[in-house]
């Protein structure tokens, strides 16, 4: 026996509530109804709240209303009557509350700026406009200023101010120059949300005098400019020089040269700031930074991401823009700029507010007379907006009293309603950041039925389709709808029809017997109104012979037949389609009554043919393949897919089975292997069609199973080694008689969505499950384990119920049961399923830590009892940070990590552990509700490990015999460091190696200057850190001592010895001698002996030579292409300066790759001074000499 289910008082007047709301008229969208009835004023259109104007143009603030009878309009200006009449200047437009002000005739629009507002008045209510704010707008000019030259040092920053005269509304700026073009914006020049420019460091080619601010008005369609802004960016290389030119030669001087600078915000400034956006607007955050390299500007969200979908980041992502914000957008924003020596960051705290927006805005009330209603206005905004009431525009508390209306906060109730309760009624929600104002009427009519549908309407519908007849209707009191067949036949009632709210008549299945008169009665106790509609029913149009698929040989003939049945009133229309598209348009494509031909058939007549046939109620279509093959040497036989089956006929006709037989189609030289039956429940699933068994070829006939309350239709399919045929045309239809249903739900679930509640879920049945009409689920619960009754309810149409009240985390035993209208399903299985899970109560105890090594540790901790977990177990998790490190003191490390252990493993391993560091950690325990509490913080300490390799080592200084290293500590020393150690040895020219010296240092020092080294030699030195664990990674550097002196002196230029000059002179002299004797000997016709080698053989050695392999080819070592090291640059007071000698050898390469003979010669070429190195390992760029002349020359 099902428990009844108690509803508590507060729960009848809910539903008493929502059955007044219900209970209301609601007026058809007739044209001539709504000309007939009594209504209330309604504003239809009106003008912005905030109204802005052009002071050029007559004003227009439009009022529209209806209303039966038409409304009258008045206005009011800042509060009082305003006259129209008296103002020559103003005038409403007939029929209209729309007033027209002239400006255009001598009036100033600043005259008529202020706060109007409407009413429209009938003898049922007046219904009022927003209070419309009327203004003028501005577009000032520039205030007149006088503006400096903005002289800037190369790499500063420099924000050029726009100040924009203050309009209405507020102008576009934008930035030009004398051109009218735009100005260039980059990360590091752009335009501010106030429109100022900024440069985050400005280059000389920021250099112009004509930076131009506008201000474009667009309401007025003006553009205003400011004066030229001069900007004058003075480089380093010209502020020397000119300083140079103004300062003698003892005199010291240079700028200092453009220096990187860490990023500083331009805007805004400080390190916090506020800002109040509201709810629905645009959210426009931005933050500029200057610094050299330009700043890279990044948002976050503290404590929150970014919302997706509504973020977009602008102005070189300067300026964070999300776009219709909500109060769950509050909360604090941080800008950090960035550039490669450091950052800085600002945080925006943004609170949302809102202004009042509707929750439920009151709507129109059509009453009879004696009936109850009720208008709701509910509101939200932040801050909570206040409600008020007013009636026909005035206040409630002083408008006309009426018995039948009684105000409750945001509600007002009306009970026995009379014809003089008709009014519009305002509601007014407002807080500081706006207001919201609606009209709702309550107009109570008491009118007699109407129909609505036209009298003896035809209503044609195919059979075995629904049919829906028309009853479309209106009165006050609502009407009561009864439908008739026939002019004297009995009230229509019975599974057969479904009867809509609106009046309509629903026959789901219509037969031949249902054609007929039908006869729509409406009546109310102001009496009543009868109306009738005729039903035909119609034969299906059908393809009783349909395409075939067809093989035929190019340049053959093929026909496709397309024979129709349909019902002898309607005229149908056979269109082709081939490949889903129009035929060709083509003589060889013949149109026929039931067929299409063509002829003399070529390779592109390849494809699907359809035959699609028309009526006005129904459509049907049939397609077949046609392909198109070469003409073969010899008949083949043909294989094709079968024939649909056809002539289905049923028999044996039971409750749950029946007899389906059918006559198989041609199978086209390929055996028929078995039968496909499907159905089509029309129903439920009407045009759907289903699997409903196989058969072997060799059969039929096939007895199929039946569900109740289903109206089948059956049809076939042949299969052979080919394919699939066409379907068979459908059998006749058989609706099988209703039953209690055979199967409960399936996949029944009983699982909390909170601590106090159990929700249970099922799979519902589809339709033809149901069997039969009215299909509902029994759920049933109960505690297990615990003697108590079942509670039961019964739902329908949906697939889940709560149950509310529960125990936190008990186990309950859950059914589900299906039911119709004539019984129940069999008694369903019980699953056990769990009430919602709460957190957990109680931490975990005992948590013990065991450091493995100084980067590893092991946690231990006690499992908490199962009751205090209160929902399923999910594991345990450890959270663990870093407090500080034992090396150094260092800023806290808030960075929590996490790790999860699955079900009731009661410890874990922690990897990734820094050495020598101080650790917290606590565990927690997790069910699928989340975390529980975490236990006691837990210290411990990771001991040292090795050190990183020192952060850095340069060599400086370099000497005949000495080299000053200097190096920095660790990044991370993962213990006390207890020394440094220092290993060296010298390369030679070949790249080989010497012999290993090692040096122990201690570990406070940061230099050590290197003595006794041999002069001019290539050294290399390998430098790490020790502590009482180990020595750690090494970090290796390269360096060369200076050339002695004296060998240094010896380096003289060839090109000037007297020598060398008589020397190259001779060569060339021989060489034109040569080249006279070999052009004197060619002329003649005859050939010399050097010639005739050549011509025998090429010789590669008489080939002009490279510059890397000719016998004066440069000297080349792979260490003179190697940079050297930091700090192993040639001393200052060994470099002579360009101007004091351009033939100094020390002036070029790096001072020490000059190469001698014994006797002094130089052999080796020497290139020009280097500005950096060069692309490939054999090529410089040289200065002009003598040896590159000569290898030139040859």
């Amino acid at each position: 026996m099902m428990k009844k289910m108690s509803i508590s008082t507060s729960k009848t007047s809910l539903v008493l509530l929502l059955c007044q709301i219900i209970s209301a008229l609601d007026v058809p969208l007739d044209s001539k109804l709504l000309e007939e009835l009594s209504q209330p004023p309604t504003i239809t259109q009106q003008s912005p709240k905030d109204y802005i104007v052009d002071p050029r143009e007559n004003i227009v603030i439009q009022c529209e209303a209806k209303g039966k009878p038409p409304p009258s309009f008045s206005w009011t200006r800042n509060g009082t009557h305003f006259d129209i009449d008296k103002d020559a200047q103003v005038t409403m437009k007939p029929n209209s509350g729309t007033l027209v002000i002239n400006i255009m005739n001598g009036g100033k629009a600043e005259a008529y700026e202020g706060v109007y507002q409407c009413t429209a008045r009938n003898e049922r209510g007046a219904a009022i406009s927003n209070n419309i704010v009327v203004r003028p707008s501005r577009s000032p000019l520039w205030t007149k200023e006088k503006l400096e030259p903005n002289h800037v040092r190369e790499g500063d920053s420099l924000v050029l101010h726009c100040r924009p005269p203050v309009g209405l509304p507020p102008p576009i700026i934008f930035w030009m120059d004398n051109a009218f073009q735009r100005l260039p914006q980059s990360e590091r020049v752009s335009q501010g949300l106030n429109g100022d420019l900024y440069f985050s460091n400005v280059q000389p080619e920021d250099t112009r005098e004509d930076y131009i601010c506008y201000a474009r008005f667009n309401h007025t369609q003006t553009i205003q400019q400011k004066q030229p802004i001069s900007v004058k960016v003075f480089s380093m290389d010209s502020l020397n020089d000119t300083i140079a030119a103004n300062l003698s030669d003892t005199d010291i001087f240079g700028a200092k040269p453009v220096t990187e600078r860490q990023p500083v915000l331009l805007t805004p400034t400080g390190s916090t700031s506020t800002k109040v956006e509201l709810r629905g607007n645009v959210l426009l955050l931005e933050c500029i930074a200057a610094g050299l390299p330009t700043p890279v500007i990044r948002w976050i969200k503290e404590g929150g991401e970014l919302p997706a979908n509504r973020t977009f980041f602008e102005n070189f992502k300067k300026t964070l823009k999300i776009i219709d914000v909500s109060e769950a957008d509050s909360g604090n924003y941080k800008c950090i700029a960035r550039n490669a020596l450091g950052s800085v960051h600002h945080v925006i705290s943004v609170t949302v507010k809102a202004a009042p927006y509707w929750i439920t805005a009151p709507r129109n009330l059509v009453l009879s007379p004696g009936e109850d209603g009720t208008l709701i206005c509910r509101a939200n905004g932040n801050p909570k907006p206040s409600i008020s009431w007013l009636a026909n525009g005035v206040p409630i508390a002083i408008a006309p009293e009426d018995p039948s209306r009684k105000v409750d906060g945001d509600t007002i109730i009306f009970s026995h309603v009379q014809e003089r309760s008709s009014a519009v009624y305002q509601c007014n929600a407002s807080n500081e950041y706006g207001y919201l104002l609606a009209n709702a009427f309550v107009n109570v009519l008491a009118e007699p039925p109407r129909i609505l549908t036209p009298a003896n309407k035809l209503y044609q519908v195919i059979a075995d389709s629904p049919a829906l007849l028309d009853c479309a209707y209106f009165g006050s009191p609502r009407p009561e709808i009864e439908w008739f067949k026939g002019v004297k036949g009995s009230i229509l009632r019975g599974n057969e029809y479904v009867f809509h709210d609106n009046g309509t008549l629903e026959i789901p299945v219509a037969q031949k017997n249902n054609a007929g008169t039908y006869t729509c009665v409406a009546r109310n106790e102001l009496g009543k109104i009868q109306n009738e509609v005729q039903l035909e029913i119609k034969d299906p149009t059908m393809i009783i012979k349909q395409p075939e698929y067809k093989v035929i040989q190019r340049y053959g003939q093929v026909s496709f037949e397309c024979i129709i049945k349909h019902d002898s009133t309607l005229l149908p229309t056979v269109t082709w389609l081939k490949d889903n598209d129009e035929l060709p348009d083509d003589e060889r494509f013949l149109v026929g009554k039931d067929n299409l031909t063509i002829m003399n058939v070529t390779d592109k007549d390849d494809g699907t043919y359809t035959c699609i046939v028309n009526t006005t109620l129904d459509s049907v279509s049939a397609s077949a393949v046609l392909t198109v093959v070469a003409a073969p040497p010899t008949p083949a036989i043909i294989y094709a897919r079968p024939n649909p089956p056809f002539d289905l006929e049923l028999t044996g006709q039971l409750e749950r089975s029946i007899d389906l037989s059918w006559l198989p189609g041609d199978e086209n030289n390929s055996p028929i292997t078995s039968f496909v039956i499907e159905f089509e429940d029309a129903l439920h699933e009407p045009g759907v069609w289903r699997y409903q068994t196989e058969v072997p070829g060799s059969q039929t006939t096939a007895q199929l199973k039946l569900s109740p309350y289903v109206n089948y239709a059956f049809r076939v399919i042949a299969v052979n080694r080919i394919g699939r045929s066409q379907p068979s045309e459908p059998s006749e239809q058989y609706l099988t008689k209703s039953a209690s249903p055979d199967e409960n739900p399936a996949n029944v679930q009983g699982i909390g969505s909170e601590p106090d509640n159990l929700v249970i879920t099922w799979e519902p049945l589809k339709g033809f499950q149901s069997n039969g009409p009215g299909l509902q689920y029994k759920v049933s619960w109960r505690q297990k384990d615990v003697d108590d009754e079942w509670t039961s309810v019964i739902v329908a149409n949906v697939s889940k119920y709560i149950v509310s009240g529960t125990p936190t985390f008990v186990p309950y035993e859950v059914k589900v049961q299906a039911l119709n209208d004539l019984g129940y399903a069999p008694e369903p299985s019980e699953v056990i399923g769990h009430s919602g899970e709460d957190l957990p109560m109680v931490a975990p105890g005992n948590v013990q830590v065991h450091v493995i090594n100084s980067t590893l540790a092991k946690v231990h901790w006690d499992p908490v009892p199962l009751k205090s977990v209160r929902g399923h177990l999910q594991g345990y998790k450890v959270y663990y940070w870093k407090v500080q490190s034992l090396s150094r003191r260092s800023r806290r490390h808030v960075e929590k990590k996490i790790l999860t252990f699955r079900g009731n493993k009661t410890f874990g391993m922690l990897p990734g552990l820094e050495p020598y560091s101080s650790y917290k950690l606590n565990v927690r325990v997790v069910n699928g509700k989340g975390e529980g509490p975490a236990s006691p913080d837990k210290v411990f300490k990771t001991p040292e490990g090795v050190p990183s390799s020192p952060s850095f080592l340069k060599i400086t200084n370099p000497t005949l015999d000495s080299l000053t290293l200097e190096w920095g500590s660790p990044t991370h020393p993962n213990g006390v460091l207890t020394s440094y150690t220092l290993k060296f040895q010298p390369i030679n020219n070949t790249h080989e190696l010497g012999p290993l010296v090692e040096i122990r240092i201690p570990a406070n020092e940061s230099s050590l200057i290197l003595k006794n080294l041999n002069y001019s030699t290539r050294y290399k030195f390998y430098f790490n850190a020790q502590t009482s664990v180990g020595s750690g990674s090494q970090i290796t550097e390269e360096a060369v001592t200076i050339m002695d002196e004296a060998m240094a002196s010896r380096q003289v230029d060839i090109a000037t010895q007297g020598w060398f000059i008589g020397l190259m002179c001779a060569v060339a002299l021989l060489i034109l001698i040569l080249l006279i004797v070999c052009f004197i000997r060619r002329n003649k016709g005859g050939k010399y002996p050097v010639k005739e080698k050549e011509d025998a053989h090429a010789d590669p050695e008489i080939q002009p030579m490279k510059e890397d392999d000719g016998t004066f080819g440069e000297y080349s070592d792979a260490e003179d292409h190697k940079p050297l090291k930091k700090g192993s640059r040639t001393p200052s007071d060994r470099t002579v300066k360009k101007e004091d000698s351009d033939d100094s050898l020390v002036d070029y390469g790096e001072g020490v790759n000059g190469q001698f003979n014994e006797d002094g010669s130089f052999i080796g070429q020497y290139s020009g001074k280097k500005e950096k190195e060069p692309a490939e390992g054999n090529e410089s760029s040289e200065a002009p000499s003598p040896v590159n002349a000569m290898n030139s020359f040859v």
